[in-house]
Order: structure tokens, then sequence, then C-alpha cells
């Protein structure tokens, strides 16, 4: 690993991230915090914040490897676990504090670095041992610190609070940073455009790299295996942002597939359409990329049916989303286009506004049309105060976010089409639903999986930025596919289990 002073990378042919892109998160963060009249009137106040620790994995010396925490990465940019960062409101300070590591560490963990080199590698004003913590805040006659508190609208999970032995003896207001470090989050700097730019990039040709070296034959777990090669050799992305998800068959109408009960471990067959969900993680930020394409590199014309309707309503969503649309409207425009598609194709009957009306656009695509991302891949933002709440209709509640949009968010467009059984049987015993589809048609679907196509898109001052660079239309997956190993024969052990 490339350690600058300065700068975080991974190789001398990955991106370098400035230790400045978090110096102006501090600062925007530090700036909005002032313009608050209950923090702006108290002198001695401080952000504080904890890092994440290391997990061990059950009870052996083994951890699980470091993630840092990622309101605490937003701030610092620290790449070790066990860690506080202090943001002073009145001076605008940085200060972080760093475990006391005994000196046999060196032996089995590498260097020991001085509290200096840690303060010049992350450029922040100062630095001290975390067992300092209570004299340092007391030297500095500190009043109150403002800690995370909150719950992540996605997961239902707390954010980490910071506490140390003594804090008790100040001031702790829990309330305000929440609320005001997530806003920061959402509306991305352009520093942080610049890593996410890298980071989609990265993932985009990893994608590619799949798409060519798919085949009928190859298991799941293999293209898996390719997209992580290619992130972390080639971009040096050391994580993924999420558990890849690589779908054949019916499994592509799993929407979580890839977890432990269903490890990516089919093999895909010929005929079987594939839906590979996707993303690298660069210096903690995300990206979050969907590819669909038939296993054998030709599409049937029942897939070009289901493909080319999930691409209007994605092509659809692209010339819409500017400044000022409310994200469910782009949900709904996303529905309304795919079921106007089915229609044509004569999967469905009926009016596509009275399709709506019954909630018909849940049956076939039960998940948001995408979410915020940033340094999580579903990010933070979604439904704080203030803000539009949560919809109860279909489709519309599982909308990580119904906000406006504003320049500076980055968001996935990520509709989709799944012929999903229960759901499916579910809607022909509803009345309302089952008027509108045709039986005789859809039935051949059944076990078919589903398409999903994922861009991470960039909100900009007159529109939007598609930061996904991959093979989007039929003609263009079919042309790429071409020219990998789609062609090849199947390996000789693949043979041999096929016998």
């Amino acid at each position: 690993m490339e350690q600058g002073p300065c700068h975080f990378a991974r190789g001398v042919h990955t991106m370098k991230v400035p230790m400045s892109l978090f110096a102006d998160n501090r600062r925007r963060l530090i700036n909005r915090l002032r313009e608050k009249p209950e923090v702006a009137e108290v002198a001695g106040s401080f952000v504080l914040l904890q890092g994440g620790v290391d997990v061990p994995f059950n009870d052996t010396d083994v951890n699980w490897p470091f993630r840092q925490e990622s309101f605490f990465q937003w701030c610092f940019g620290v790449e070790e676990p066990d860690c506080y960062g202090a943001l002073d409101l009145d001076s605008g300070a940085a200060i972080l504090f760093f475990p006391r590591l005994p000196d046999e560490y060196a032996t089995w963990m590498g260097r020991l670095f001085s509290l200096e080199e840690l303060r010049q590698r992350y450029s922040v004003d100062e630095a001290y041992y975390v067992d300092e913590i209570l004299d340092v805040f007391s030297r500095k006659e500190a009043y109150r610190f403002l800690t995370l508190h909150g719950v992540n609208s996605d997961s239902g999970l707390t954010s980490k609070e910071a506490t140390f032995t003594g804090i008790d003896k100040f001031k702790v207001n829990n309330e305000i940073l929440y609320p005001e470090i997530c806003e920061c989050r959402v509306i991305k700097s352009e520093s942080e455009v610049e890593v996410m730019r890298y980071v989609v990039k990265i993932s985009s040709e990893a994608h590619k790299a799949v798409m060519k070296m798919v085949r009928p034959g190859v298991a799941e777990f293999q293209a898996e295996a390719e997209f992580m090669r290619y992130v972390y050799s080639e971009g040096g992305c050391r994580h993924v942002s999420y558990t890849c998800i690589c779908g054949s068959g019916c499994n592509g109408a799993i929407l979580h597939y890839g977890h432990a009960g269903a490890p990516n471990n089919k093999i895909i067959r010929d005929g079987d359409m594939c839906l590979f969900d996707m993303g690298g993680n660069y210096c903690g930020y995300a990206a979050d990329i969907t590819c669909s394409f038939p296993a054998n590199g030709k599409f049937t014309e029942d897939q070009k049916i289901v493909y080319n309707a999930v691409l209007e309503a994605r092509d659809a969503v692209i010339a819409a989303a500017k400044p000022g649309v409310l994200w469910t409207e782009m949900h709904l425009l996303a529905s309304r286009t795919m079921l106007g598609a089915l229609l044509r194709a004569g999967l469905l009957q009926g009016d596509v506004k009275d399709m709506i009306a019954a909630g018909l656009h849940a049956v076939f695509q039960p998940h948001g049309l995408g979410h915020l991302l940033g340094l999580d891949v579903h990010d933070v933002g979604g439904y704080l105060p203030g803000h539009p709440e949560r919809s109860t209709e279909p489709g519309l509640r599982s909308l990580r976010t119904a906000r406006p949009l504003l320049p500076g968010m980055v968001l996935t467009i990520e509709p989709g089409c799944y012929f999903i059984d229960w759901l499916l049987e579910k809607a022909k015993k509803d009345a309302r639903q089952s008027q509108f589809i045709v039986w005789k048609e859809i039935t051949r679907f059944f076990g078919f999986g589903g398409v999903r196509i994922e861009d991470d898109v960039l909100i900009t001052e007159n529109g939007n930025e598609n930061l996904t660079k991959v093979p989007r239309t039929v003609e263009e997956i079919e042309a790429w596919m071409a020219q990998g190993c789609n062609k090849l024969p199947l390996p000789e052990a693949v043979q041999a289990n096929h016998h």
C-alpha cells in the first residue's frame, strides 16, 4: 500500500484521495452547526465522534476485515480502529485520539507511528492518545459535547454514540448533531464526487469484465470472484460495498440473493438471464451497479420484452431527474413506463393509471426506484425531520427517500421487473390486480427470474450525470459479450459435471 502523509491510495495505479476532502467535510459541518443559535450561543462546544472497532471472528484472535464507522470516515478518513475524533466549534480545530499500543505490537502488526506522524498523515490540528482524552478536554475547558444519536431509516439501527470514562463531567447533547451531519452527507462536495466517479468507473469496468467471462456452465460465484478480483486488483478496492448479488435464472427474482443461505452457488445455464448487482468500495465510498444480460450473450424475444421495458423506465427517469423533482414522482414515472411497455407487449391489459391505483406496479417491482448513495450503499438522509415522510402506498412505501432532488445528491436509479411466484399467485387472487394480467401470456415467464438496471447518478444544477459506464442496450450488450469468452468451450471439469 502506498501511504502518503496527506492522501489515501492503494497503489500507484489508483486514485489519490487528498486528506483535504475530509478537512472540507469538517468545515462544512462546523459552518452548518455554527448557524444554529443553540450552538453559537454556547462556548466550549465540541463535536465528539467515536470510530469503529475491530470485530472478532467468533471467539478467536482473528478479526473481520476492518471497516471504519461511516460518520467517522466522513469527518476524518482514518484507517485505524479504536479512535476518537473531535471538532472544536469555537476554533474549528480538528483533534484525533489514537489507541496507545504496546511495544510488542510492532512485532505482530507493524511499526508504531508517532502522534506527530499520525497528525500529519490525516492533516488534523492535534493528535493525542485515547487514554489522554479526559485530560485534554479538561485542559481545553470543554463545556459541552455534541454526540451522534439517530436511527437509520433503512436498517432501524441506532448510530454509534461516542462515550468515554469521565464524559459525565461535561454536558452532552445528542440531538443536535445527527440531522446536521446527515444533511451534510446528502450533498456531496466536488472532491467526494471525484472519488465516487472513480469507484463507479472501476465498478463499471469490473461488470464489463464479468460480462465477458460469463457463459453457460460457469458458477454464479465465479462471476462474483471475477468482480471482486477486478475491483481490488485494478482499482484498489479492498472491500465491496455489500454482498454481491449474482442471480441467474429464477434466482434473478430474489432481490437480495447471495446471502449465506443462497451464496451465489448455482451453475449458470444456457437460456438463463443473469442479474448481477455488485459495487466496489474505495476510501469508504460506495458504488452500486446492476447489469442484466443473457448468459449465452444473445437475448431471446421474451428476454428482450422484459429488458427493454426496464430500460425504457430507466431512460425515462434519466431524462426527467433534476433539481426540484420529487423522488416519489420518479418512482411512479418508472412504474408507468414499465407497465406501459408490458401492456404493449401483450402481457397486461387495461389502463395503466388503473393498474397503478390497484398497486400492480408493486407486484412486478416490489422495491423502490433507488436510494441515496455515498459512504453507505443505502446512504443516510432519506427520511430526516423536515423532509417528506415515507408513503404508505404500494411501491412508494419501499422507497428509501421521498425527498425532492437537490444538486450534489448521488442516487441509484434502478427500476426492475421480476416474476416472483408468490406475488403473482397473490395477484391472481386479487380481483383488482388480476384483471390487468393476461395470464395465458404471463405464465411462460414463471421461473424467468428478473431484470434490474441500476445506474449511479449525480444530480447537477441543470439535470443529472450518469456516472455508470456499461453496455445498456440489447445491441450494446450482445456486441460486448461477443468479444468475450462466452463462445469458448466449457472447462473440462465443468463438462464432466454436466454429463
